[in-house]
């Protein structure tokens, strides 16, 4: 019981920590003091994830200041635009055929918050199925309903996320977003195991 617990305490840190950098601007209140502290490194010790070997390489990637954009504009470039995204984090744009927002899966994802009860208050009309907000979802459950996190990972997250993070590595254009999406996916993948979570099979269009 006592290692169920700390392995919900390690998503739910883990969820939020990830959450808030895939859904925030990094200069945003929620998540300066996060950057400030995965830029210096100190974290690698603290992360439950991951060899030393993988998380120095990481810490690396996240830490360069040299790029000829700053984090807020490869921000703005990689999760607003104006332009397409090279990799939009939006799990209807990879489940969908018509690779839309808002599209069945969304609608599907939904439908399962409603009938599990969690409820997720957004700022304002946006999919529910967006990276940053599903982690910190996980998180929530993690902490509040463990029992239906499972679920979740399996046929809402797990399923299009890691595509999505590979995306996000090769075409990020920014070594603290590959460095990013290198951790969000080691973190995915201990989840996984952890839970004995197997993906539900789906066809990708992206």
């Amino acid at each position: 019981m006592a290692e169920n617990n700390i392995t919900y305490q390690h998503i739910a840190l883990t969820g939020r920590v990830l959450g808030a950098l895939f859904y925030c601007e990094p200069d945003s209140p929620a998540c300066r003091d996060i950057v400030a502290q995965l830029s210096s490194g100190d974290w690698v010790t603290q992360w439950p994830y991951g060899s030393e070997t993988q998380l120095l390489a990481i810490a690396a990637l996240l830490a360069q200041s040299a790029s000829e954009e700053t984090r807020e504009e490869a921000w703005q470039r990689l999760f607003i635009g104006p332009y397409a995204l090279p990799a939009p984090p939006w799990g209807s744009v990879y489940l969908d055929k018509e690779n839309v927002l808002f599209g069945d899966s969304t609608l599907k994802l939904r439908q399962w918050m409603a009938e599990q009860q969690v409820d997720v208050t957004l700022a304002q009309e946006e999919p529910e199925d967006q990276f940053g907000l599903m982690l910190m979802m996980a998180a929530w459950l993690a902490e509040n309903q463990p029992e239906k996190l499972p679920d979740l990972l399996a046929q809402h997250l797990l399923p299009w996320a890691y595509r999505y993070l590979a995306l996000l590595q090769s075409d990020a254009g920014h070594p603290f977003y590959q460095g990013l999406a290198q951790l969000a996916t080691l973190t995915l993948t201990h989840w996984q195991h952890q839970l004995q979570v197997t993906p539900a099979a789906v066809e990708l269009y992206r």
